[in-house]
């Protein structure tokens, strides 16, 4: 089933001149190929999240701008019982030193992207993220909750001719958001708490990376599902790219599949169920015009985030767990899911 939105195929400013969303960049494609030239303060947001997973193991960096404080951290999870779990954060107020690139940062011809102090202490986090010929470069260093030194390396590789999805959702001509979302990306690497070693990727393991990278200016309160995963299924590499509630009303979703790193993009609104007060019962996705996902996600740990500061409050729920179900290309191809690696989330935010 083709999507009624607009592919995009060559380069374009996401806004006009006067700061407004420029209409031509109102669509979606198949490599980056928007530039955020974004106007204002208030309501403009930038970020950048990686996350890389291996069947026991995940680490997630993120770098954001929201404006009147930037958010820094380092989150480390290690699965089943007695793994460790824990969130180097730092707040920056005014976002003083942070500055996020109107492209991909770390993509070829685009700027790399380092915060925080190289030796950092206390609450401080650095992260790195830089382009390499081989692909975007990974770096972090922060004291544990245990003061424990955590330094994260890992490389994240560009298959050639890979496809990922950006789209533009268009509230209004003041607000909107490019996002421009990256699954199944290999990589390698490691992460380092205090002697001991996390392996990503290599002989033993694979090990997957997702990118979320975001430019807009957003509405004060918003809600949200997002949901990826990626890995190997009935002999294909599959990443899942799924969202809710936000794009509504738009014309615009940022559903999509990546099947051997050829693109599907799904047009339609998914129908996501799952228990607010129970999170970690399976959560269902499915595409109920088309048909084109059918999958169970059973989460096996919730990642439980409640804050209230003033200017910034959100409830999140962030499951990882594993994808099960069927879903199927734009060629037609029907590809079983079985036990695939990702997470299902549920947000509220006010910001």
């Amino acid at each position: 089933m083709a999507t009624h939105e607009h592919e995009i195929t060559e380069p374009v400013d996401l806004c006009l001149p006067d700061g407004t969303l420029n209409p031509a960049a109102v669509g979606w494609s198949r490599q980056p190929l928007h530039r955020s030239n974004l106007r204002g303060w208030g309501r403009t947001k930038r970020w950048e999240y990686w996350c890389v997973t291996t069947p026991t193991h995940l680490v997630a960096l993120t770098v954001s701008d929201l404006d009147f404080l930037a958010l820094n951290s380092v989150y480390v999870l290690e699965f089943g019982p007695g793994g460790r779990e824990f969130e180097c954060s730092s707040i920056v107020p005014a976002a003083r030193g942070v500055h996020l690139p109107d492209t991909i940062a770390g993509a070829p011809g685009s700027e790399d992207v380092v915060v925080g102090p190289a030796r950092p202490t206390g609450g401080k986090v650095r992260v790195e993220i830089r382009d390499e010929n081989a692909g975007t470069r990974l770096r972090a260093r922060c004291l544990t909750p245990d003061r424990l030194p955590l330094e994260v390396g890992i490389l994240v590789a560009r298959p050639e001719d890979h496809e990922s999805l950006s789209v533009v959702v268009p509230w209004s001509d003041q607000r909107f958001q490019y996002t421009s979302k990256h699954t199944a990306l290999p990589a390698t690497g490691r992460v380092r708490i205090g002697r001991e070693i996390l392996t990503f990727g290599g002989k033993e393991q694979d090990a997957w990376a997702v990118l979320d990278h975001g430019r807009g200016r957003w509405p004060r309160s918003v809600d949200w599902n997002w949901g990826a995963a990626s890995g190997r299924t009935d002999g294909h590499t599959v990443g899942l790219q799924f969202g809710g509630r936000w794009t509504e009303g738009t014309g615009s979703t940022e559903n999509a599949l990546c099947v051997d790193g050829r693109l599907t993009k799904i047009g339609e609104e998914l129908d996501w169920r799952w228990s607010t007060s129970d999170p970690l019962a399976p959560w269902t996705v499915r595409a109920p015009s088309s048909g084109q996902v059918d999958l169970t996600f059973t989460p096996f740990h919730n990642r439980s985030v409640h804050t209230d500061a003033g200017l910034i409050a959100n409830r999140t729920d962030q499951c990882f767990g594993h994808y099960t179900g069927r879903i199927r290309t734009g060629e037609g191809d029907e590809i079983s899911v079985d036990q695939l690696l990702g997470w299902a989330e549920d947000v509220h935010m006010r910001w």
